[in-house]
């Protein structure tokens, strides 16, 4: 099953790169604009482009960039001048720092909360709950951004309010906080709406009573029966939410000026850095696949029920 799930993807994967490719060669203008500016000549624009290699057909490009991904070139940046393979580098280590952290505080949030909300399921403090998770998956990504900025930053400041901080670990992580918490709040709130239905769920079954008719504590309850019976569809949401992680990530580098992968895709997308945009698309698919396949194989672990060929 999982060797079929891998066929999928991969396939899945082509036909987004390949979609990527034709819709950003499509648009009107192109590098050699961003590079000369608006105002340049159109025999100044037609020989960078031939010397880019742009004037060729779109489907003799498409097999070059396909040649070359085999070979292991990513190519090289239009408008920053340097290899895409050292960008990236460069760029998706901040992003996998700011996603790992978001996703963190999504996770542990959502267990917490999904747990709190399952008991108090049809009490006021459930619904309370439940208004909330709707309010915070609903609010865009950027208003969040923005509106932590206006109280940490600008009201209390207390927290920066962009960039990445160059005085060492401490003042980093300080540069972090606002961007993880803007990029967990949405997707923690979708992660908790389901686990505390699950939760629900698992509270109104008759095991849950005799645990408790013999005695047991509601917190025993809760982490030792509650918990790890609900956790396992949880861990599937997990790996489904990944792409939102990636788009909210592009939204919320772009509001904190966070040089990350989702900022360096932005402003490709600002400048038509076919390569460079081509690459981030190619790198963000393996990434979605990973995750998701890494929350089947954790849950086939958790669950003996779960079996892959």
């Amino acid at each position: 099953m999982i060797s079929r799930r891998l066929a999928v993807s991969l396939l899945s994967l082509v036909f987004l790169v390949t979609i990527v490719f034709f819709m950003i060669h499509a648009t009107p203008g192109g590098p050699a604009y961003s590079i000369l500016g608006m105002h340049a000549s159109p025999q100044a624009v037609a020989a960078l482009n031939r010397q880019m290699g742009l004037n060729q057909p779109l489907s003799v490009q498409y097999a070059i960039w396909w040649a070359h991904l085999f070979e292991g070139r990513l190519g090289y940046s239009y408008i920053q001048h340097i290899a895409v393979s050292r960008l990236l580098g460069t760029y998706t280590r901040r992003t996998l720092l700011l996603d790992l952290c978001a996703l963190a505080l999504a996770v542990l949030s959502a267990l917490l909360v999904g747990m709190v909300q399952g008991y108090y399921a049809d009490r006021a403090l459930g619904k309370i709950i439940g208004f909330a998770q709707i309010l915070f998956y609903a609010l865009p990504v950027f208003f969040i951004g923005i509106l932590l900025i206006y109280i940490f930053s600008i009201r209390l400041n207390w927290l920066p309010p962009g960039g990445i901080g160059h005085h060492g670990g401490m003042s980093q992580m300080r540069h972090l906080i606002l961007p993880a918490v803007t990029l967990a709040l949405p997707i923690g709130a979708g992660l908790s709406r389901y686990f505390g239905h699950q939760a629900r769920q698992e509270y109104r079954l008759d095991y849950v009573r005799t645990a408790r008719a013999r005695g047991f504590s509601d917190l025993y309850v809760a982490y030792r029966h509650v918990l790890r019976n609900a956790v396992r569809p949880f861990i599937t949401m997990v790996g489904m939410m990944i792409p939102a992680l990636f788009v909210g990530g592009v939204l919320t580098e772009s509001v904190f000026n966070y040089p990350g992968l989702g900022w360096l895709l932005w402003r490709s997308a600002l400048d038509q850095d076919y390569p460079t945009l081509s690459a981030i698309t190619l790198l963000i698919g393996i990434l979605t696949i990973a995750g998701n396949l890494a929350a089947d194989v954790l849950n086939s672990i958790l669950d003996v029920r779960v079996r892959y060929e």
